[in-house]
């Protein structure tokens, strides 16, 4: 019997495992279709909207009630009036609101006599999403406010519009958001989030399918199969488990850019090669895991670890640059690093080739990782003396 023959039975008898243990079908198929959805529909809004902040009006003047309608009117907030500002303190610890903002006593009669009244800002930081959307809201507010103070007061001294506006804002801003010009949060994390995810179950379900062979003492058997050659074993069951989850990621790939639409300045193609990549590396990952730690519980507890900070050092959340330099250089052993520099040259920039061909050498590399523990692997198949719960 030749080679190809061997990693063909291999691949039989690890599709036949696959179809009598319902476990890998859950792991692999059944978590991402959940989170998927989960993701998808959870921030399908896109971005916050009507965060509650609680306002505190002691002046009631015209000018305070044309803020609060205006901050109310806005998309992101939504007004919650209080009488006194220990009964807003007290919803902001309960975590009901999202900031309060107070308005001082006499703020319209500080305006006309031109002192300058102070606007105070409470701010729930342990809510980082909604306290900082709280926050850019009641600043515009504010600014608006300002500007508009200040807009009646050179109107009174004779100035057009264009002068005024000349004097108020001498310095505009043309802001472009690349990649998301609508701040829709979920082009920001879905694109990351559900490959993040994938790769963590490419890790844990293919140390699980190495690491039962030890459990259940099959190894032996596996050996049998494949002609003695741990090569022909992990190819075979390579051969399954990359077709897989090739098929998980090509679909995956068809979801975010073809049906739903995400941002993508360069060829949905290209995202392929980056998936299919990403997949190989983290199954070689999964098998220099287990070669390390023949032990299933130990072996899956470091695949959870490793694939976790994969999503923190990934830099889609925190830049890679704004951490410590040995942070920095860690970040580069992770797969699902280089597919976000992959993502970011080709889904956001359309740079091609050029721009992420270095990323595809790092995955490839990674590919080289499980020659170093092949013998260590085969022996513990072979003798089968590590724990196996």
């Amino acid at each position: 019997m030749n080679y190809w023959q061997r990693i063909l039975q291999v691949a039989h008898r690890e599709h036949r495992i696959i179809r009598n243990r319902p476990l890998y079908f859950m792991g692999s198929v059944g978590v991402i279709v959940f989170c998927a959805i989960f993701y998808l529909t959870f921030l399908d809004a896109g971005l916050p909207h009507d965060i509650p902040i609680g306002l505190v009006d002691e002046d009631n003047s015209t000018t305070s009630r044309n803020f609060c309608q205006q901050l109310d009117a806005t998309q992101l907030g939504e007004v919650v009036y209080f009488d006194s500002f220990s009964s807003a303190r007290e919803e902001l610890i309960r975590g009901n609101i999202s900031a309060v903002c107070m308005i001082p006593e006499g703020m319209n009669e500080d305006i006309q006599a031109f002192r300058q009244p102070k606007i105070t800002f409470y701010i729930n930081g342990l809510y980082f999403v909604s306290g900082a959307l709280a926050w850019k809201d009641l600043l515009t507010m504010v600014n608006l406010t300002n500007g508009a103070v200040q807009r009646q007061v050179f109107r009174a001294k004779g100035y057009n519009d264009d002068q005024i506006m000349g004097l108020i804002r001498p310095i505009d801003v043309d802001t472009h958001q690349i990649g998301n010009v609508t701040t829709n949060y979920n082009y920001y994390l879905t694109s990351i989030l559900l490959p993040g995810i994938l790769e963590m179950i490419v890790i844990l379900v293919f140390i699980y399918s190495l690491g039962a062979e030890l459990k259940f003492s099959t190894s032996r058997h596996l050996l049998d199969t494949s002609g003695h050659s741990i090569v022909t074993a992990l190819a075979g069951k390579l051969l399954v488990w990359t077709v897989i989850f090739s098929l998980i990621g090509f679909i995956l790939v068809m979801l975010l850019y073809h049906w739903m639409h995400f941002p993508m300045s360069g060829k949905i193609f290209n995202m392929f090669i980056a998936m299919f990549l990403m997949i190989l590396a983290s199954e070689a990952v999964a098998i220099f895991i287990i070669e390390m730690l023949p032990v299933p519980r130990l072996a899956l507890s470091i695949g959870a670890l490793y694939s976790v900070l994969g999503l923190s050092l990934s830099g889609f959340t925190l830049p890679i640059e704004a951490m410590p330099p040995y942070i920095q250089g860690l970040a580069a052993m992770f797969p699902l690093r280089h597919y976000y520099l992959f993502y970011v040259q080709e889904a956001i920039f359309g740079a091609g080739f050029a721009g992420w061909w270095k990323e595809v050498v790092w995955l490839l590399c990674f590919l080289f990782v499980p020659i170093f523990g092949l013998k260590r692997l085969k022996m513990a198949y072979i003798h089968q003396n590590y724990p196996k719960e």
